[in-house]
């Protein structure tokens, strides 16, 4: 246990290797991070140690509203130990590294899958004490209890998602824990333990979780990077206030780091602004053709939420085409305007003109303030489902996919129509396939459904699937082709690889300038208002 407390503030300095004695066997943890950015990570780690060497803590359970860790022995793989946490309710399983996900798929711990913004304001309302969070995101998905109710593996048995009716209107129920330790991060705290996150490039909700621990009784914890002298903090800096925080400890700088990538970049947190080098345009190959293709619905002051992946060339083409200041560009974890960052940087924007709460964008999000959703397509099937959380039974999760896809004003799912070796010839403005994807994308049934094309349609979203040969619209009858590229045999080339047949009534050619090395073509679209 730690020393008595000799400040005669509240707060308590402590050391990261006393941070185990703190928390006992059963605990309940929500933490802050996405991926190494915001993250704990000294004290997870001595929470393995000591783990490793005494078997205690044990039995806990771990809230993480984002997928917090390198991929690899970082973050949530600290907890990927049997008879360490008993369960866990992630956004995102992929970034805790390959223990965890066989420690998930072996049953050795119960896992959940929640949606990044359920997790995000649910301390909110852990803290005022309002129960859990009422919303219809999720409906119709894998995190419906009618479909799978958010479980990952069967060790997984609790049921955490109800449906209710309000006002004779379905919404799912999220049910709030206690939370016994919040575990945060600043950047600076004061001998009082007020914290600052003023070198920190995204905003993980600190102050929330913190009441949230409140709240329940329980202790708050904060990792810092430097300690202040009391009172020389401005106090529009100050983020978290002391009376919340009980423990704070001064990492290591090796375990403090904004990302990744790199220790500190001032870029990322709007402290520097730096000279952005030009776009490189982007060779005309297949993600092009879907670029320019899935670029011709924007129109002047659209705000964007771009997936990782494919849909990221949508960026990349608005630039090239001149219009890249007439968009503004969003990511979940709350920086607006700005270049997204990607690699070991996701979640940050290169110069971004806002950076504001993680809850606060998904309140923004899931109030329908996203114009239009780019986003990846893995697998589609004939109902219109889309899954991207989870494949040959391993779970990846599904993120703020789920929030971002079902509350956008439009979505449009890019992707190649074949995966797996596909190569593709751009000749005189036709396309020719030179050789077919090993894997097929649109299937009858798709593995786990992260994106519900009943309930999309059943509110009347305008949802597109964009390919390099074809493009197919959401119907309340399923998916309809809409159009081919010049040079494609519908036959041959699209419902040949296709375990359905979609709608086809009046299949239009994709506009053959968007298969010319020289488009030109965006300024205009956008300044007629799109398509």
């Amino acid at each position: 246990m730690p020393a008595p407390n000799e400040n005669p503030f509240m707060t308590q300095f402590i050391t990261a290797n006393e941070v185990p004695g703190l928390i006992r066997d059963g605990d309940t943890l929500y933490t802050t991070g996405m991926m190494m950015a915001g993250l704990a990570e000294e004290a997870m780690l001595a929470l393995e140690q000591s783990f490793l060497a005494s078997g205690h803590p044990r039995d806990l359970t771990l809230y993480t509203p984002v997928g917090q860790g390198n991929f690899r022995d970082k973050g949530m793989a600290h907890f990927a130990h049997e008879g360490m946490v008993k369960r866990f309710v992630a956004a995102h399983y992929g970034v805790g590294g390959p223990r965890l996900a066989e420690l998930v798929r072996n049953n050795q711990t119960e896992a959940y899958n929640w949606p990044q913004g359920v997790l995000a304001v649910m301390p909110r309302h852990v803290a005022g004490r309002r129960g859990g969070v009422f919303t219809k995101v999720g409906l119709g998905t894998f995190v419906d209890p009618r479909l799978e109710g958010g479980k990952v593996n069967t060790r997984a048995t609790e049921d955490l998602v109800e449906v209710r009716d309000l006002d004779g209107e379905e919404y799912l129920y999220f049910k709030p824990p206690k939370v016994n330790v919040a575990l945060i991060r600043g950047t600076t705290a004061d001998e009082r333990g007020n914290l600052t996150l003023d070198r920190e490039g995204v905003l993980t909700d600190a102050m929330a979780i913190a009441q949230a621990a409140r709240a329940c009784g329980g202790i708050v914890i904060a990792q810092v990077e430097d300690v202040a002298r009391a009172g020389t903090l401005h106090p529009k800096q100050i983020k978290v206030p002391g009376m919340l925080v009980d423990y704070v400890y001064v990492a290591q700088p090796a375990h403090h780091i904004q990302s990744e990538k790199t220790h500190y970049n001032p870029a990322l947190t709007g402290d520097l602004k730096v000279p952005l080098n030009r776009i490189a345009a982007l060779p005309l190959d297949e993600r092009k053709i879907i670029a320019r293709r899935a670029a011709i619905h924007l129109q002047p002051g659209d705000v964007l939420n771009l997936g990782i992946g494919m849909p990221e060339g949508v960026a990349a083409v608005a630039a090239e085409e001149g219009v890249a200041d007439q968009l503004t560009l969003t990511l979940e974890t709350g920086p607006i305007g700005g270049v997204p960052a990607g690699g070991p940087e996701f979640g940050h924007a290169v110069n971004p003109e806002v950076i504001v709460e993680h809850s606060a964008q998904f309140d923004f999000y899931d109030g329908g303030g996203i114009d239009i959703a780019y986003l990846g397509l893995a697998q589609a099937d004939a109902c219109g489902n889309v899954n991207v959380s989870k494949f040959g039974g391993r779970a990846v999760g599904c993120g703020g996919f789920i929030n971002i896809s079902q509350n956008a004003k439009k979505v449009a799912f890019c992707g190649t129509f074949t995966a797996g070796g596909l190569e593709v010839a751009i000749e005189g403005g036709q396309l020719r396939i030179v050789r077919e994807g090993a894997q097929r994308k649109f299937i009858q049934q798709v593995e786990q459904v992260s994106f519900s094309g009943r309930y999309a349609a059943s509110v009347k979203q305008p949802v597109l699937y964009i390919t390099e040969r074809a493009v197919f619209r959401l119907r309340a009858e399923g998916l309809e082709l809409i159009e081919v590229a010049p040079g494609i045999d519908i036959g041959r080339d699209v419902l040949a690889h296709m375990d359905f047949k979609p709608l086809i009534r009046d299949v239009r050619p994709m506009d053959p300038a968007l298969f010319l090395h020289e488009w030109g073509q965006l300024k205009a679209l956008i300044a007629q208002g799109g398509r």
